[in-house]
């Protein structure tokens, strides 16, 4: 079992930055892809960024290309986002999550593990 924790949400106005954290338990996160995802009200779940198990290769939602970098710490068992010149439509509640496959995956079938999310507000 994979519990996840995200951090680092808040309110920020358009232009800004913010950086999120997703800490992890167990010892076998350093094997696991991670992802972030994000959803708003009647929408489904978007994704935003994924990481390999080794963190050499990412890729991202081309809605956040170039202003986000996903990133992670096998040591410290934590996945980062970091969000600049962030927009008002980035404004959502951002989850973390994990897959045991260990390969980049963006559908959110493909993760195994949730985090409870954290609310993203970009005020204009």
């Amino acid at each position: 079992q994979v519990q996840l924790v995200e951090s680092g949400g808040g309110l920020v106005q358009a232009g800004g930055s913010l950086r999120l954290s997703c800490a992890a338990s167990g010892r076998t996160f350093s094997s696991y892809a991670m992802g972030w995802f994000r959803q708003t009200p009647g929408k489904e779940r978007e994704f935003v960024a994924a990481i390999g198990w080794s963190g050499s290769s990412a890729y991202y939602a081309d809605s956040v290309k170039g202003r986000f970098t996903i990133s992670r710490d096998n040591i410290k068992n934590t996945v980062y986002l970091q969000m600049n010149s962030l927009k008002p439509e980035d404004t959502a509640v951002y989850y973390c999550a994990a897959s045991i496959r260990g390969a980049l995956a963006r559908a959110p079938y493909e993760y195994d593990y949730w985090g409870q999310g954290t609310q993203v507000t970009v005020s204009s």
